[in-house]
């Protein structure tokens, strides 16, 4: 157990010139340089010879979460907006973040028919005085209208209800009146390219609001020189929140507020990871464990709190009954990983103690939150090794490249900012090992 860490925030900035930043995609996914850290810099390549960095026998894990058309604009009603403005200031955007609890979790207001509550970003709010806004489409040959209704403020936030007449899914009527949302800092209106390539080309469940980057540069070619080296692909779900482009604006770690994500992770995947822990457990030591490498910052998220909701029922053992515990709402709280007392709890016992909790609940999927942030100090559990984009200054995604690297991750930036990598969302990445 360990005290929340009290780091200044101001250690993790560094001046990121403009023209380093990328605003659009490379010409191909694979096209993308990669530079590889293993405690001091390795080598410099692309993504399509990541392959060659990588042991046989290795396992990649993925984070297949597909970003939904979370942008969306409204005209306001005609009868609202007066003859002399122009047609821009009639434009009301509606930014969906995250389903209501009602609707939660994402794959249920996905689903939803008729009606959905989502908490949303709304521009031009102050325009948006009362009333329905209105936006015609054409579904399947049929001609209808979906209405957006503002419910209440939520500290910045609001409240929306979507409503539509017909048996069509909220995710059909996202995909037709909606937009990719594109990372805030790209002020251009997204286009066709973006739909593809802000998007891996493995995404499968929606409700991500932004793209898990680091998945972007891989495609069918680099999945083929995977499994010519027995690299295992595996896939779990975490639905990236709005909340990933916020940096960190307190003066101390501490006092920041980390975002919670949905994620969904299948009983398989945690019996994967338990046999792989048992085969560790037979290596002798002069071998070494083929490692388990996430991709994306999103993917070691996940894969860290697994293993601390596993402690964390290891220690509400001691106070629960065994029906306390089954009924319990298990979540990952923004510090847990520094407050609770994991000393003596392998990876083994952790992984287990989550699997029998599930088959108590007689759930096959593991659905929850996280508000894990990880920091210098933080001690890596699952993962081996990390692929990542680069990110920007003050960030929680900063911050873990920090967790890994120590200090050495101002000359890793300043080594790609001198020989040209393109960083954030569309740029370039790296592979780190972790120890």
């Amino acid at each position: 157990m360990t005290e929340r860490p009290k780091l200044p925030i101001q250690a993790f900035d560094y001046d990121l010139p403009d023209h380093c930043i990328a605003y659009t995609p490379a010409t191909q996914r694979a096209d993308s340089k990669l530079l590889v850290w293993d405690q001091t810099l390795l080598a410099e390549s692309t993504y399509a010879h990541i392959a060659e960095f990588i042991p046989e026998k290795s396992t990649l894990l993925f984070n297949n979460s597909k970003v939904i058309a979370a942008r969306i604009l409204f005209e306001k009603n005609k009868n609202e907006t007066s003859t002399n403005r122009t047609n821009e200031n009639s434009i009301i955007e509606i930014f969906c973040l995250e389903p209501s609890a009602k609707y939660s979790p994402v794959a249920i207001a996905m689903q939803a028919t008729q009606k959905v509550e989502w908490i949303c970003l709304v521009g031009g709010a102050k325009k948006w005085k009362a009333g329905l806004l209105e936006k015609k489409l054409i579904l399947h040959e049929q001609p209808m209208t979906v209405y957006a209704k503002k419910i209440k403020a939520l500290d910045g936030q609001f409240l929306i209800a979507f409503s539509w007449e017909g048996p069509f899914h909220f995710s059909e009527i996202i995909e037709q009146i909606g937009n990719i949302p594109l990372p805030p800092y790209i002020q251009r209106a997204a286009t066709a390219e973006d739909k593809d390539r802000y998007q891996t080309t493995y995404a499968l469940e929606e409700g991500s609001v932004a793209a898990p980057t680091a998945g972007l540069h891989f495609n069918e070619a680099i999945f083929t020189s995977l499994a010519s080296k027995k690299i295992d692909c595996q896939f779990l779900t975490l639905h990236v929140g709005a909340g990933t482009f916020l940096p960190v604006k307190t003066e101390n770690i501490e006092e920041h507020s980390m975002h919670a994500e949905f994620f969904e992770v299948p009983t398989t995947l945690i019996e994967f990871l338990l046999q792989k822990e048992f085969e560790k457990e037979k290596i002798g030591n002069n071998q070494k464990p083929a490692p388990i490498i996430a991709v994306g910052t999103t993917t070691l998220r996940t894969m860290e709190s697994i293993y601390w909701l596993g402690v964390k029922i290891i220690q509400l053992k001691k106070t629960a009954s065994a029906e306390q515990l089954a009924a319990m709402d298990l979540k990952l709280l923004q510090w847990d990983a520094y407050e609770l007392n994991h000393l003596n709890i392998s990876n083994t016992a952790a992984l287990k103690a989550l699997l029998d909790w599930m088959e108590c609940k007689k759930i096959s999927n593991l659905i929850t939150t996280t508000q894990l942030m990880i920091v210098p100090g933080y001690n890596f559990q699952l993962c081996n090794g990390l692929i990542t984009n680069f990110h920007q200054p003050k960030s929680t995604l900063l911050l873990i490249i920090a967790a890994i690297t120590g200090d050495q991750w101002k000359s890793i930036y300043q080594h790609a900012i001198d020989n040209q990598y393109r960083f954030l969302s569309y740029g370039d990445g790296s592979l780190f090992w972790i120890h």
